[in-house]
């Protein structure tokens, strides 16, 4: 009987440690996911402030134009 215990018992720790690689390799692949996130989340980040400048660049502009327009009235 003991003998099937440690079979029974063996089974469940190799069962055990299948999973947690298994864990492993997906935890890993999570992190790359985050990583390429990340990454993308910076780049978003930084095109938002060229647009944020150049809004502002633009706005100026116009701003300015219609100032002289408002001048030659």
């Amino acid at each position: 009987m003991s003998l099937e215990l440690l079979t029974q018992l063996e089974t469940k720790i190799q069962a055990t440690l299948e999973n947690i690689e298994l864990l492993k390799m997906e935890l890993d692949e999570e992190k790359q996911k985050n990583q390429a996130l990340t990454l993308q989340q910076q780049e978003l980040t930084q095109k938002n402030q060229q647009l944020q400048q150049d809004l502002n660049s633009w706005s100026d502009k116009v701003n300015g134009l219609v100032g002289l327009l408002n001048n030659e009235i």
